[in-house]
């Protein structure tokens, strides 16, 4: 399986509203539920009304478009990473799965995925 390195960093933040959010940016992740809204987004886009904001993170894709029926691949990801004690913040998308994890441990997760068969390219 391929996964892509995102060349930039990444925020993860709790929001007030959505009035500062840079919706130009390359990437932008919104959840928003009855308790809180979040982003995801480049930290150069951060927007400044945050509540709360960890920066700090880098990311893969899966790339291509995985189909709706396919099976345990973010859980196949994450179980690699977890017997590295690599923590993650996962996304997913329409398309693919996104895995964002704290910029210290980016290299030791390039090895890990790297070690279990996974080609990982920029």
């Amino acid at each position: 399986m391929k996964i892509k390195i995102l060349d930039n960093e990444f925020s993860v933040c709790k929001l007030e509203n959505v009035d500062e959010i840079n919706f130009n940016g390359d990437f932008l992740f919104i959840g928003k539920t009855d308790e809180e809204i979040s982003i995801v987004c480049q930290t150069k886009n951060l927007p400044k009304n945050y509540l709360e904001c960890e920066n700090g993170w880098q990311a893969f894709r899966v790339e291509g478009i995985l189909d709706f029926s396919l099976v345990g691949i973010l859980a196949q990801i994450s179980s690699i990473l977890a017997k590295h004690e690599i923590s993650i913040f996962a996304i997913s998308t329409f398309n693919t799965d996104y895995i964002l994890v704290k910029k210290d441990k980016f290299s030791k997760a390039v090895h890990a995925l790297k070690g279990a068969g996974f080609e990982v390219s920029h």
